[in-house]
């Protein structure tokens, strides 16, 4: 069975400072739909957003996010736990850092990991974990963790769900005249050195970062598909009927008579 890496935004998950519970329904069932035909993973973001549901503090400091972090783990799992419950699917809590990925036993220990949850039908929840590490452990942004979950962890795909339709040629907010990009197999360096501009005031990353986790990915010979995530029909049109309308596929090895992941 093919494997993918899901990773989902903090836009998604919360809304007017409240979880937003439909549209995790429409990300659980959507990933419900997926598993019959593919091993999961999830990279999921919102635990500071999610804590501060419940905790009004300053986010722009260190110490507050982190306090809102570890408020928001628990709160998030919960809500994940809650909605999986609906259709008996058993989840875990799995929190990373860069430095996890420097040694290859930790690689190792995380890869055993995984394999055996996904042998035992068990959906791993990743995020990083920014509350007792310093910068220089953390990543910064769930882009680049879930890029390197999906390397390391033999997925064949990463799907970003995003608050974008996909890639562009230039800033659609700024240029009516924006095409979208459905296929890319290089990305230019100048591309990678744009200021970060997340769309959402707890995402910490923006287009940027997520160029920079396809870039990644291209690098190891994987594929990266960005899409929408507020409307999961592009990413279920793409993985579930080999239809590519909308998103940006990262592929070096594909063309532009594309087939579905699972074939």
């Amino acid at each position: 069975m093919k494997r993918i890496t899901l990773k989902v935004g903090s836009g998604m998950l919360t809304e007017n400072n409240s979880i937003a519970k439909q549209r995790m329904l429409n990300l659980v069932s959507f990933i419900v739909r997926l598993k019959p035909h593919y091993d999961v993973i999830l990279v999921s973001s919102g635990a500071v957003s999610s804590g501060y549901t419940a905790l009004k503090l300053d986010r722009n400091k260190k110490i507050s996010k982190k306090v809102l972090a570890a408020v928001g783990q628990p709160i998030l799992m919960s809500n994940y736990k809650a909605l999986f419950d609906i259709y008996d699917v058993n989840t875990s809590q799995i929190l990373m850092t860069e430095e996890n990925f420097d040694s290859v036993a930790h690689i190792d220990i995380f890869r055993q990991i995984i394999n055996a949850q996904m042998e035992n039908d068990i959906l791993p929840i990743v995020n990083e974990n920014d509350i007792t590490t310093i910068s220089e452990q953390v990543f910064g942004d769930n882009d680049q963790l879930s890029a390197h979950v999906a390397h390391r962890s033999d997925s064949d795909m990463l799907v970003i769900l995003s608050d974008i339709d996909g890639y562009y040629d230039k800033n659609p907010t700024e240029h009516d005249d924006a095409v979208m990009q459905k296929l890319v197999s290089e990305i230019p360096e100048l591309e990678l050195k744009q200021v970060d501009s997340p769309n959402h005031e707890f995402a910490s990353g923006g287009i940027v970062t997520k160029l920079k986790a396809a870039k990644f990915m291209l690098d190891q010979g994987r594929e990266m598909f960005l899409c929408n995530g507020y409307d999961l029909t592009s990413a279920e049109d793409f993985l579930m009927n080999g239809q590519h309308d909308k998103g940006t596929l990262f592929s070096r090895t594909r063309s532009d008579s594309l087939q579905s992941l699972d074939t």
